[in-house]
């Protein structure tokens, strides 16, 4: 979605693993912005600029155009769901673009059937990372990052699906422990296996599309994909001290009697 030699912005750029991408493999002029201290460093070798800048604070875009201009492609790679007012934060980034410029952003998706299954058995599990990092504050459906798009005068272009089942994701112990019923059910969604949506998006009165997420379709993953990530999941342990008694467990007996 970026393409090569462009002038890149990543905001919440991180320890750098899409950075050194952007820099190495495409070629890209890429400034970086990041708030955690410990990854300001690790960036510095694969980012032209890194400007430690706190997306919360509305004057970041400000800052950045007056030392940088405009972007060819701002990236916010799971990034919006961690700050207070992601519709600001979209708003500074378009307001980086240049006469050609996009927006690409990946979202987790809330919507996945591996979380419904938590909050059926009475735990919002926070985990380190994942769909439930602790450090999230935002939570975005599909037609939620639809919206989050639209009211920044903003037209989706293109996407992408990152799927996987719920056996795929970290989840896959508590998932394994739900009544096949509820499991079924909780997968009669279509979207239920997409795990994060990626996209990229341009200002509305230059656009030769405007995709909507809700009419896309959710391929499968492949074979490899599916067997990669059933494997590496089976190896994350769960939670410490986690409660694994569940009120489903009631409803099947008394469903079955």
């Amino acid at each position: 979605m970026v393409g090569n030699g462009k002038k890149v912005l990543e905001v919440g750029a991180g320890p750098g693993s899409i950075t050194k991408h952007l820099s190495g493999t495409l070629g890209c002029d890429v400034v970086a912005v990041e708030i955690d201290q410990s990854a300001l460093q690790r960036l510095t070798p694969f980012a032209r600029k890194v400007y430690p800048l706190d997306l919360n604070n509305s004057s970041w875009s400000d800052v950045l155009k007056s030392k940088e201009g405009c972007f060819d492609v701002v990236i916010a790679a799971d990034v919006l769901e961690h700050v207070y007012d992601p519709w600001s934060v979209l708003r500074g980034m378009k307001s980086l673009l240049n006469d050609t410029g996009s927006i690409v952003l990946s979202i987790p998706h809330v919507g996945h059937a591996a979380i419904a299954g938590c909050l059926f058995d009475e735990d919002f599990e926070y985990r380190p990372w994942g769909l439930l990092d602790r450090t999230h504050i935002r939570f975005f459906g599909i037609k939620n990052i639809q919206n989050l798009y639209n009211s920044e005068g903003l037209s989706i272009e293109q996407s992408e699906f990152v799927v996987r089942t719920p056996e795929m994701t970290e989840f896959a112990p508590r998932w394994r422990r739900l009544p096949d019923n509820l499991r079924q059910a909780l997968q009669n969604n279509r979207f239920s296996h997409v795990y994060q949506v990626v996209s990229r998006a341009v200002p509305q009165e230059r656009a030769k599309l405007n995709l909507r997420l809700m009419d896309a379709d959710v391929p499968a993953p492949s074979d490899k994909t599916v067997e990669y990530w059933t494997e590496t999941m089976k190896f994350v342990p769960s939670p410490e001290g986690e409660d694994t008694t569940s009120t489903l467990e009631k409803i099947q007996i008394v469903a079955n009697s």
